[in-house]
């Protein structure tokens, strides 16, 4: 089949090498332009472009430009813009999106469905519509959530699941789309302040906090960010840590250096 592919991060890379190597033509790669990063502000491209000019397909930062490559379907994975109504007009889409839809509608369902406790999530592969993640769905798969699943390990499975899904299905032909059936709730991105840890929060809370990755406190002031930690008789015990501007360590040798006194705890 001729496609067009729009992504972004990491995770829209392994669909697109496995559409690849199923014998797909893919005719255009559309990604977001290149961003500057790090301290010395230089561009850097996005994973899927990179990824795009390894596998010697033509790459695009404006979505208009899939009308030009007379494809017979686009695939969006993590893509991060919206689709425009005259573009879905003369092109059908479909969209690889991490979540059990209507649950997790937007941009952050990973990171949403972790920090809610949710014990099973998933990914479906959806037609593209103009409304926010409410097309119909032509297949979808679950992937349990572990009391110690890390919104990285979370995202690799679902990745993995996802990829097998897409492809399959293109392989087996989409068929029809069924309605999404249930409640909607809608997945924020996450905004930093979110991340900094509210120790009076219950314990489980705060773990699955830590297991989004990001998440910081303060000793004596200066940040501090949790990384890993375990949960133990109804209390949240750090494992490993990183002071604002040095290496991370484990637990134990940071105590080691701070001393903390008698009932010092983060901030």
């Amino acid at each position: 089949m001729r496609l067009v592919y729009l992504g972004t991060p990491d995770m829209a890379v392994p669909p697109l090498d496995a559409l690849v190597a199923a014998g797909h033509e893919v005719a255009l790669v559309v990604t977001n332009p290149d961003r500057r990063r790090g301290r010395g502000g230089k561009l850097s491209p996005s994973p899927v472009k990179v990824a795009t000019e390894r596998l010697g397909i033509p790459v695009s930062h404006t979505v208009d430009d899939v009308l030009q490559a007379e494809a017979e379907l686009g695939v969006v994975v993590a893509f991060g813009r919206l689709i425009k109504p005259h573009v879905l007009a003369e092109l059908d889409f479909v969209n690889l999106h991490f979540s059990l839809l209507p649950r997790w509608r937007g941009a952050a369902p990973v990171e949403r469905a972790l920090l809610a406790g949710d014990e099973v999530t998933g990914v479906c592969l959806m037609q593209l519509e103009e409304g926010l993640d409410t097309g119909g769905v032509y297949d979808r798969a679950e992937v349990p959530i572990g009391p110690d699943t890390t919104a990285d390990d979370l995202r690799r499975e679902l990745v993995e699941v996802g990829t097998r899904l897409l492809v399959d299905r293109l392989a087996a032909g989409l068929g029809d789309a069924e309605p999404q059936v249930g409640e909607a709730t809608y997945a924020a991105k996450i905004d930093p302040a979110e991340l900094r840890i509210d120790w009076s929060a219950p314990a489980e809370q705060i773990h699955r906090l830590i297991r989004l990755g990001g998440a910081w406190t303060t000793f004596r002031g200066a940040r501090v960010k949790i990384h890993a930690a375990d949960v133990v008789d109804g209390r949240v015990e750090p494992t490993v840590v990183q002071p604002e501007g040095k290496p991370r360590l484990d637990y134990a040798s940071w105590r080691n250096g701070a001393r903390p006194a008698d009932g010092e705890w983060f901030e």
